[in-house]
């Protein structure tokens, strides 16, 4: 999942694990963005945007705003860092693909959110697997205008240090993959999307709230650390939080009581429902049946 011809440009190694988090920061080089690729984000803002109002939340379509991250041309991360870091004190750093773990809290954990400096080709505007300037600027970036989830996502980066200690770096992951990729709310006017992988996709933001075959749960730490994900495809379960103040609150705990028992404890598959979950809405599994057959079996 590492593009590593992306990184050679830049000189980086993204296999070693043992650099500090500057190691791995590039220039965007926003002037070297061709009008291809500028025309292609185009393509991409402007399918999203348009599908987005009635199924994002609203402190997304806020945030999109008030960044004014906009259609015309791929954001430049100088000039959105300063947006940005006015109101949370976040700022945006290029990356040349996906990091090491260790690296990826610590920029986390200092309110740096490492971005692809690269963007899709028209053959993959559907789906790319490693994450791009679109899914991260587009989908990752306007929430962390919103001061509780932006404490949220520092906490997150804070807990990574436990986490190694425990070695339980792929628990902590799905906290991430069912809350900051793809994660739903509950609102006055019904479930939301937030989830970046979500809000970035146009198949999946009506899968994830339209479709009957995912379950739809509400959100539980400890449950959601015990089950397993898929990256290959759309979700078999998503987990519904009530309100980002709900999520930083019964997160930003010390989660060592909970790597103690997980280890030992058993683990859930993407489209289990266990006793004691609260069941927004029981999906029929069909999607996931018909297209098991035609995939490989990733599980994290």
């Amino acid at each position: 999942m590492v593009d590593l011809g992306t990184a050679s440009k830049h000189g980086i190694d993204l296999t070693r694990k043992d650099e500090k988090p500057s190691y791995f920061i590039v220039d965007q080089n926003w002037e070297q963005f061709t009008a291809e690729e500028h025309a292609t984000w185009k393509i991409l803002y402007e399918r999203m945007s348009k599908m987005l109002p009635g199924y994002a939340c609203n402190e997304y379509l806020k945030g999109l705003q008030d960044l004014n991250i906009n259609p015309d041309e791929i954001p430049d991360f100088r000039r959105l860092s300063d947006t940005l870091r006015a109101k949370t004190g976040w700022e945006i750093v290029a990356v040349p693909g996906l990091i090491p773990d260790k690296p990826f809290f610590e920029m986390l954990a200092n309110r740096q959110f490492p971005a692809g400096d690269f963007i899709r080709t028209r053959e993959q505007l559907d789906y790319i697997e490693e994450p791009d300037v679109f899914h991260d600027a587009f989908g990752h970036v306007p929430l962390l205008s919103n001061p509780i989830f932006a404490d949220y996502l520092q906490e997150y980066g804070k807990a990574g240090e436990k986490a190694m200690k425990h070695n339980c770096v792929s628990r902590l992951a799905r906290l991430y993959w069912y809350t900051v990729e793809f994660g739903l709310i509950n609102t006055p006017d019904g479930l939301r999307i937030y989830g970046a992988g979500i809000v970035s996709s146009s198949g999946e933001t009506k899968f994830s709230l339209e479709d009957p075959s995912p379950n739809r749960i509400k959100f539980d730490l400890k449950r959601l650390l015990k089950t397993k994900f898929r990256y290959d495809d759309y979700q078999e379960t998503y987990f519904v939080i009530d309100s980002f103040e709900q999520l930083f609150a019964e997160t930003a705990i010390d989660f060592t009581p909970i790597y103690e028992t997980l280890l030992s404890e058993e683990q859930y598959g993407p489209g289990d429902v266990a006793d004691g979950d609260v069941v927004i809405h029981r999906g029929t599994g069909e999607y996931a049946a018909k297209t098991t057959r035609d995939r490989k079996a990733d599980l994290k």
